[in-house]
């Protein structure tokens, strides 16, 4: 099988445990890695036949824009559930990332990883 990755889609929501974070908000990274044929896709040169990126980033954009939502691992859930029925794939890995989350100490990031099928 062959492998899409797109990496690092930036995102700003109101999602935490802290009310501070429902009200200012942080910054959030997905990583989406797609395990699929790419060989029809590689031979017509035809985006119906892979993943197309863009709708890939607004299914995440619509999640991440929606209802504010305590846990990283919630938001994770909800974008696999979301691409793993939109898109014609074996698996799929989702990385959620909060930059800079609110605890004490300098720390670059939380993440959380799930995989499907589940």
């Amino acid at each position: 099988m062959d492998k899409l990755v797109i990496k690092g889609l930036k995102f700003h929501g109101l999602h935490g445990v802290f009310e501070q974070e429902k009200i200012i908000g942080n910054i959030f990274e997905v990583d989406l890695c797609f395990i699929l044929s790419l060989q029809k896709a590689a031979e017509t040169d035809d985006i119906s036949e892979t993943i197309d990126y863009a709708k890939a980033r607004s299914m995440v954009e619509e999640i991440m824009k929606s209802n504010s939502m305590n846990l990283i691992e919630t938001i994770s859930l909800k974008i696999g559930e979301k691409l793993s029925t939109e898109f014609d794939i074996d698996s799929l890995e989702v990385k959620v990332r909060k930059l800079n989350p609110p605890m004490e100490g300098e720390t670059e990031y939380s993440e959380v990883t799930m995989q499907w099928p589940r």
